[in-house]
């Protein structure tokens, strides 16, 4: 038996929000280096019955304090840039900069902030995209992370596109991109291939709410469906949620691709893998990986890639999951799980050490 980390639910965490305050469906989160924990959500998904009593909508980007206490909200469209359809994805980089993705199927863009809120940039704009190999647009980005040393923005580009693209953090300038297997995107597969390759390969975005389209015994899709989450590890490798390929897979920073792993094969739907995280160990030999339709986070082994133990389950009871989405690690190795549709909350999930499995 091998020893894997353990984690234990923090009912009491994040506080009560001041001013009538509540969140809809909780679509990023990220930890800076400050251990102040943020969270995008979006009040446009909080419901009649929801908002038409003394309750409404916090602003979309709130920030919590190491306690769980709101230490600053705001957000919004304002002077100078595009606020987006649908709020996806936050990071915050070690020069307090906030980046913002952005989810709409007309969404084209991510946003750069001070943590004031004080606009600093933005890359694209909304109804522009041409495509995911168009350098100057994106397409429905779901998340990003800098390479600090290379001042580098890695943009998991998206539902609409199916690319990693990496921009100059400071001046939003292109570098590079690639798709699944490190190869050229090809936006034009998924169509082509409802006439000339077999089922599994038709349509590049499934839907919770309908059939799949994923074949988990037939070959594995040279390309991208849903690209919603990229994160660097300490050594230099690159891993890219394909979410509804219910894939991981590991790059270097130039698109040479790595390896692959695939979890819960038989995932359909909105997939298996959608978004990862580092323990933060000196060699980060674990991942944490959480899976928004099975509702449970898988811990996997970093060198084998061999998921070891898993939390969670489906509920709304402290601890379980309703569209877990994304996931945060603080400097304590502690998680913080966000959830979307229904779910609207964000958890934490305190580190309890090395334990058997």
């Amino acid at each position: 038996m091998s020893l894997v980390p353990g984690f234990r639910v923090d009912p009491f965490w994040p506080k009560q929000l001041p001013n009538r305050w509540i969140i809809g469906a909780v679509a990023g989160v990220a930890v800076d280096k400050r251990d102040h924990v943020w969270i995008t959500h979006r009040p446009s998904t909080l419901q009649p019955n929801e908002t038409r009593s003394i309750w409404k909508a916090a602003p979309p980007v709130l920030e919590f304090d190491a306690g769980g206490a709101l230490a600053s909200s705001w957000g919004g469209p304002g002077a100078g840039y595009e606020w987006p359809q649908l709020e996806h994805g936050i990071y915050v980089d070690e020069k307090d900069n906030v980046w913002l993705g952005a989810g709409g199927d007309k969404d084209a863009h991510v946003l750069k902030f001070t943590r004031e809120g004080r606009f600093l940039m933005q890359i694209g704009h909304p109804g522009q995209s041409g495509g995911s190999n168009d350098t100057a647009n994106l397409g429905a980005p779901a998340n990003m992370v800098v390479d600090e040393a290379a001042n580098e923005l890695y943009v998991a580009d998206g539902y609409v596109n199916h690319r990693i693209i990496v921009f100059d953090a400071s001046t939003g300038v292109y570098k590079r991109h690639w798709g699944a297997y490190g190869n050229k995107p090809d936006d034009g597969f998924f169509t082509r291939a409802g006439e000339t390759l077999p089922g599994p390969f038709r349509g590049a975005v499934q839907n919770e709410n309908r059939p799949s389209q994923y074949d988990p015994n037939g070959p594995p899709s040279p390309q991208f469906r849903i690209v919603h989450a990229v994160r660097i590890s300490n050594d230099g490798l690159v891993y890219v949620c394909d979410r509804t390929n219910d894939r991981l897979q590991v790059f270097r920073k130039d698109g040479t691709f790595v390896r692959e792993v695939v979890i819960a094969k038989d995932t359909f739907g909105s997939g298996s893998v959608w978004d990862v995280g580092f323990s933060t160990d000196a060699k980060q030999s674990f991942l944490f990986i959480n899976d928004g339709t099975n509702q449970l986070i898988y811990v996997v082994d970093r060198q084998s890639l061999e998921v070891v133990s898993t939390f969670g389950g489906a509920g709304h009871w402290a601890g379980q999951f309703y569209g877990a989405h994304n996931l945060a690690v603080n400097s304590k190795g502690d998680l913080f799980i966000t959830e979307t549709y229904e779910g609207k909350r964000v958890q934490k999930f305190t580190y309890t050490g090395l334990g058997r499995n």
